[in-house]
């Protein structure tokens, strides 16, 4: 994969669960039953374990549990926990900003969903106050190396690192939700965070969880016009990086 670094020129308006198959079925009779809060012992309990062994010794998905507080009727607290981790991705989760969305796309009550995105903001604004936080992004494959949990993701997500003089990433922002093809991507939606961030550059990234990392011609197109929005508006598009599982391209476009 090409490794070449990005250049970012600081003037503003620069205008240069698997397949059902006959193994999966035969695996079903020992498939364990997911362990409910209660059941557990107490010593392995998300709140026994924070006070005995501190916050570092939990899962995200205890974390994430105490955070919760209690499930719902149909779903205990760890299970959902789990769940949402695994569908929305762990870093689009934290970073996620709109509780509506969050709660509509994972199933789980808006108090949930508030409670993430309160979570959330508290990181940002700490996080944020300290430079040797920020991560560097010069090439696609930082790209990909940063982005991982888009990999096993089983919707498509587009995300938007915006990047400030030195490279480093000061917002990620998830975009939108679904195929690019079936979303229309505005220009506004994708630069608005930049706006407000006061970035120079914008990555963007979205995943294809079928495994296919050839770009479409939907994705050529798209990214062309946020190429020239970003001409304008003087946060230069740096590159548009297509994750799969096992690998990554960009959108072959001309990004200069």
């Amino acid at each position: 994969m090409p490794t070449t670094n990005y250049i970012i020129h600081s003037e503003p308006f620069i205008l240069s669960h698997k397949p059902k198959n006959a193994a999966g079925a035969a695996n079903q009779a020992t498939r364990e039953y997911p362990s409910l809060i209660r059941d557990l012992p107490s010593e392995k309990k998300p709140r026994e374990k924070l006070l005995a062994s501190g916050p570092e010794a939990l899962t995200l998905q205890e974390l994430l549990a105490l955070v919760f507080t209690t499930g719902t009727v149909k779903e205990d607290v760890l299970e959902m926990a789990e769940r949402v981790i695994h569908n929305y991705g762990e870093k689009s989760v934290l970073f996620e900003r709109d509780a509506t969305r969050l709660s509509e796309e994972s199933n789980i009550p808006i108090v949930k969903a508030c409670q993430i995105v309160a979570v959330g903001e508290m990181g940002r604004r700490i996080y944020d106050r300290h430079d040797y936080g920020f991560t560097v992004i010069r090439n696609a494959k930082d790209v990909f190396e940063h982005l991982t949990d888009m990999r096993n993701l089983p919707k498509e997500y587009l995300r938007a690192l915006f990047l400030n003089s030195q490279n480093r990433v000061i917002r990620n922002e998830v975009i939108s939700i679904g195929s690019v093809d079936s979303n229309i991507v505005e220009p506004k939606e994708v630069f608005r965070v930049g706006l407000e961030s006061s970035a120079v550059a914008v990555i963007l990234a979205h995943n294809h969880p079928s495994g296919n990392l050839a770009a479409s011609d939907e994705d050529v197109r798209i990214t062309e016009r946020l190429v020239q929005a970003g001409k304008i508006l003087g946060i230069h598009l740096l590159d548009h990086v297509i994750i799969t599982k096992d690998g990554f391209v960009s959108v072959p476009v001309n990004y200069s």
